[in-house]
């Protein structure tokens, strides 16, 4: 029996001996509260009640910074809220360079914060979120190495202004709206004013282009049957002058009038023609 207790004795001994660091972790060895030294993942001895180990974590962790106030340049309130990833990368840093290093590191990421958006207006803060995420990953990635923890990512996932300021430029945003679409509606009246007078202006030009055209056409036309005509007189014979005033004299003898029509050439010969023989006798009578 004293045999079995005393075996049972060592095996506590021995089990009390014997730590396991899992994987993707560290472990602190303190020897009488003194760090000694850093083990990896596996089994580990360590003297009981002399030594012990503290586990650190290497593994990624998420961390979300709550809503918090800053103030802009302009002297505008923001809330913002931001979400990080991070990892230790010196678990003696870690653990006993400072009594929380988590709270320390998100404390140095607002501050780094409070002091990139305080340098901008509102407008540029509002519009910058990926600017300002550049700026605080550089602005952190050395000093959080104080802490032995390195911040993989940081996104601000909100920047939003005070109620107030919300309602001051949502008002800001309908007059410019209504601004906008005035000056819209005037420019598109003036246009529609410009189009239909150049379209007026087109067809009056159109019209007075047509009846030029017109007028030229006619001319030319009538320019052209003068010219057939002096063409055809100049070629014209002798025959033809005088068939044509043979036509001219007859239509002039069928008229009422007694009047007769004779060539120049034959007014020597007036006497011999018995009409006008019987018409002289006739005037000589009536005297």
């Amino acid at each position: 029996m004293k045999y079995i207790i005393l075996l049972f004795i060592i095996f506590l001994l021995i089990l009390s001996c014997c730590r396991v660091v899992p994987q993707n972790n560290e472990g602190l060895i303190e020897t009488l509260g003194k760090y000694s030294k850093t083990v990896k993942a596996g089994l580990v001895l360590i003297i009981p009640f002399i030594q012990r180990m503290r586990r650190v974590s290497l593994a990624m962790f998420p961390a979300e910074i709550s809503k918090y106030s800053i103030i802009t340049k302009d002297n505008a309130e923001i809330t913002t809220s931001l979400t990080l990833n991070y990892l230790v990368t010196d678990s003696y840093k870690y653990f006993y360079n400072n009594t929380d290093s988590v709270k320390s590191m998100v404390e140095l990421i607002r501050g780094h914060l409070r002091d990139i958006i305080g340098r901008m207006d509102l407008n540029d803060a509002l519009g910058s979120t990926s600017k300002i995420n550049t700026q605080l990953a550089d602005a952190i990635g050395d000093l959080t190495d104080l802490y032995g923890i390195r911040v993989v990512r940081v996104n601000i996932d909100e920047l939003l202004p005070s109620a107030e300021i919300q309602k001051a430029m949502d008002k800001q945003l309908t007059a410019d709206r209504e601004k906008i679409a005035a000056i819209e509606k005037a420019e598109g009246e003036a246009k529609n004013i410009e189009l239909t007078t150049k379209a007026k202006n087109d067809a009056l030009i159109a019209t007075a282009k047509a009846k030029a055209e017109a007028v030229k056409t006619e001319a030319d036309a009538e320019a052209y049957r003068i010219q057939q005509i002096q063409n055809s007189l100049a070629t014209a014979s002798e025959g033809y002058f005088k068939n044509q005033s043979l036509e001219s004299f007859n239509k002039l003898a069928e008229g009422p009038n007694n009047l007769i029509v004779v060539n120049k050439d034959d007014l020597t010969n007036l006497g011999e023609l018995p009409a006008a023989a019987k018409v002289w006798q006739k005037a000589t009578t009536d005297k």
